[in-house]
């Protein structure tokens, strides 16, 4: 049996992954250069030309820019790129940091860990990636166009993908690929991977864990727009708490089913969206993060479906055979927990900040979701009373 350290100080807020304190320490000497005004079209193509002529490219032409719906967090543009090499034109995406937003993460990661995974799963092909904003003034990443859509199209929903929808009778194709995509993600040798933005955990510590909940606290202390006492009481209840993780995997961080694209009528995955939260940590924290009830929907029979696709206990058979994980249920406790924590610090700390600054262009977007906060300190007081 291997020996487990316990060679964590659990408050030592110095103990972090260092990119992350880079994208954190950023936000702060940027934040009051702001208001952030949204890129009009012509500065997006402005900006693109400039972009692609550093690289090298000849006769660029930047044409049917268009802003995509959604993206609480990054500000992104469907574009098409023609140049001398290839005169007819590629669809692409720019998916770019305004000054704030919801969750601060770094594009370098993000652009990083998705052209890897491309090898192993449907992503978006990664082209360019601008991970300090040198060349692009934001840091940017730039994906290929892929189709599909997030949640089925027949069903009149009208409300965000991935939060509480009905998937109806696609469920029995979308649920074994979702497995699969949880599956693959764990399973992913990162060790022989040459990350350059990633650092790793040691295993058989409580580092996978301190990491996380120094990262989190940490935007919340520096977001502060007002004390909230069960932020406080849960950070010290993660602290004191923090499990041991014997073996280090990728983690996505925000796996749920409206962060996959699929095609119609197939039901066929097209894209895993959303990389920008991967991290190597805790396979645990994927599993309570799909767990989340804001993610999944309750069937007819009134049992709870986990991402709005299998019944929880089924959910955890199927993934540890697909896997050849075992789930520990007091770590998925514990990160249960953490995944409550991190979602009241987004929303009643980074979304209220960037608000409050205008430092985003979706404010109404972050106004709103800062609602949702009093619905995870409830969660987190009745998780840490249930542990």
């Amino acid at each position: 049996m291997k020996s487990t350290r316990d060679d964590v100080d659990i408050w030592d807020r110095s103990e972090m992954e260092p990119r992350i304190r880079h994208v954190l320490e950023r936000t702060l000497r940027l934040r009051d250069t702001g208001p952030y005004r949204p890129k009009s079209d012509t500065q997006v193509t402005d900006m693109l030309t400039r972009f692609f002529e550093a690289k090298g490219l000849e006769d660029i032409a930047i044409s049917g820019v268009e802003r995509m719906s959604g993206g609480a967090s990054k500000e992104q543009f469907a574009f098409t790129l023609g140049h001398r090499a290839n005169p007819s034109g590629e669809r692409l995406v720019l998916r770019m940091d305004p000054l704030e937003a919801i969750a601060q993460t770094c594009r370098g990661r993000e652009g990083e860990i998705q052209k890897i995974m491309g090898n192993h799963m449907p992503v978006a092909p990664v082209h360019w990636i601008d991970a300090d904003g040198d060349l692009l003034g934001q840091p940017a990443v730039i994906l290929g166009f892929v189709c599909g859509v997030t949640q089925p199209s027949d069903t009149g929903q009208q409300g965000v993908s991935g939060m509480g929808g009905q998937l109806g009778s696609l469920v029995d194709r979308l649920a074994p690929q979702y497995i699969d995509a949880l599956a693959i993600t764990h399973r992913f040798d990162w060790s022989r991977a040459h990350l350059e933005f990633f650092d790793a955990p040691r295993a058989n510590s409580k580092q996978a864990a301190i990491w996380q909940v120094n990262w989190w606290s940490q935007v919340w202390w520096d977001c502060l727009v007002e004390p909230v006492p069960v932020i406080a009481l849960a950070e010290r209840w993660l602290r004191e708490n923090a499990p041991v993780c014997d073996r280090p995997m990728l983690v996505h961080g925000d796996l749920r089913m409206g962060n996959f694209m699929f095609e119609e009528p197939s039901g066929q995955f097209t894209a895993v969206l959303d990389w920008e939260l991967a991290h190597i940590g805790d396979f645990h924290e994927d599993i309570a993060w799909t767990m989340q009830k804001l993610f999944g929907a309750w069937g007819d029979d009134g049992v709870f479906l986990v991402s709005g696709l299998l019944p929880r206990d089924d959910f955890i058979t199927q993934y540890e055979a697909a896997s050849g994980n075992r789930i520990d249920p007091v770590r998925l406790h514990y990160y249960e927990v953490l995944n409550a924590y991190k979602c009241a610090v987004m929303d009643l700390g980074q979304a209220m900040r960037a608000s409050i600054a205008s430092n985003n262009h979706q404010e109404v977007v972050l106004t709103w979701l800062g609602s949702a906060g009093a619905v995870f300190l409830s969660h987190i007081v009745q998780l840490i009373r249930k542990g």
